[in-house]
């Protein structure tokens, strides 16, 4: 592998009128509620964090890579940011990861993440050779981040602004830790929100300092309509300038930055390309997998009608396929038998190796990962069989159905491969 990681124009300047990057939007849900943030709404000629004109699954956004390197032969970057947290989404983000190291093995990949849930991924980050992470830091002191952040939601759990903004940070610092020694280059994003943090930022450029980071981007407030900070001014170009002077002291600065959005492609500061744009919209409208090569989707349900069975319950899988215009079952297929741990959900992905998708009331972290890694997406969702399995192959909305039934193991399930009691 010759990946040439200096060819990143984000983090390198002199570069970035010859080399362009491409945005995958594959993460919709974000675990924190910034309050200078909203992403309620689109606008193609909008150019900001948390704004996308589609969200693609992971193997629609390497169906849109495909045309966007068809028509631009500079792009060395292919990113992940938004529009939510990639790591709210993870099973998401790592699988388009991981296809698209395995189909452009020459790639620089990145992510941008506010760092609260990256942890668990780091070993498989670095083994995939992201090269490049952003995380978005605004506080050093709880007490500052306790009035940027709504709500942080960790492990499940919803944390008010006091709790939330002390647990995001120590994540942030643990990951950075964590990604450094990796060998990963890092750079921090600070928001200069006026009369919030504007004369914290420099307190936070020498703490990030400390743990090696490589570069600090120091990015001007974006009034956003409907957010909470909608009436605070954006920094004036003194303060922008004071606060980087400061910050400079203690890390390179960034100056570059043009506030990407979560589906930006091409040379930074280019207009966004309609063609693409479109192109982007189209393959969101695709089956959620737009291949042959595995042509079926498994079902987990007790009696046939509905998704609503958990995956460590289910003695059999229903498998479904294409007939005309509708769906056919085509056959139940027996699952492992229980008890062989993490080798029952690798005997399952070897029979799924035909399914594309695996829909569930519920399942564990464990064969999750397993089934990612094979390929498989797996969807947690209850509600009839047809109209979800129709929805996957046509690739509608299924958001609707996307509400997960409490089963007996509960919801903090590993999936051991020991089955449900």
């Amino acid at each position: 592998m010759s990946i040439d990681i200096s060819n990143h124009p984000c983090f390198n300047d002199k570069i970035r009128h010859t080399y362009g990057r491409v945005h995958l939007p594959v993460a919709s849900r974000c675990n924190v509620q910034c309050n200078f943030c909203n992403r309620k709404y689109d606008c193609v000629n909008e150019s900001r964090p948390g704004v996308t004109s589609a969200v693609l699954s992971p193997y629609q956004a390497l169906h849109y890579l495909e045309h966007v390197m068809e028509k631009k032969s500079n792009i060395s970057v292919v990113g992940i940011a938004g529009p939510g947290d990639p790591f709210a989404n993870a099973e998401e983000t790592m699988q388009t990861l991981r296809l698209v190291r395995e189909k452009y093995p020459d790639m620089i990949l990145c992510v941008a993440t506010n760092g609260l849930d990256i942890e668990p991924y780091i070993d498989e980050i670095a083994a995939l050779d992201v090269s490049h992470v952003t995380i978005t830091i605004n506080a050093v002191e709880p007490e500052t981040g306790a009035r940027i952040y709504s709500w942080v939601r960790h492990k499940k759990k919803v944390y008010n602004p006091e709790q939330g903004a002390k647990i995001l940070l120590e994540n942030q610092l643990n990951a950075v830790k964590a990604l450094k020694e990796k060998g990963v280059t890092i750079k921090i994003n600070s928001i200069i929100i006026p009369g919030i943090n504007d004369d914290h930022i420099p307190a936070v450029a020498g703490k990030v300092s400390e743990l090696g980071v490589d570069i600090l981007n120091c990015v001007p407030y974006y009034r956003n309509k409907g957010a909470a900070f909608e009436d605070i001014e954006e920094p004036s170009p003194q303060v922008i300038q004071r606060v980087r002077k400061e910050a400079g002291k203690y890390v390179l600065q960034m100056h570059h930055c043009t506030r990407c959005r979560a589906d930006a492609v091409g040379l930074l500061g280019e207009e966004t390309d309609k063609e693409l744009m479109g192109k982007l919209m189209e393959c969101g409208d695709m089956p959620l997998r737009p291949a042959d090569d595995r042509p079926y989707i498994a079902v987990a349900s007790r009696e046939g009608v509905l998704v609503n069975q958990h995956l460590g319950e289910a003695e059999q899988l229903l498998i479904f396929g294409k007939k005309d215009n509708g769906i056919k079952l085509i056959e139940a297929r027996k699952t492992p038998d229980r008890g062989s741990g993490t080798e029952r959900w690798e005997k399952l992905s070897e029979s799924l190796k035909d399914c594309c998708t695996l829909l569930v009331s519920g399942i564990g972290e464990n064969p999750r990962q397993v089934l990612g890694k094979r390929g498989i997406n797996v969807l947690v969702l209850e509600g009839l069989i047809e109209e979800a399995v129709t929805a996957v192959f046509t690739g509608k909305n299924i958001s609707h159905l996307m509400k997960r039934e409490r089963t007996v193991c509960g919801d903090d399930c590993s999936g051991t491969g020991g089955g449900c009691s």
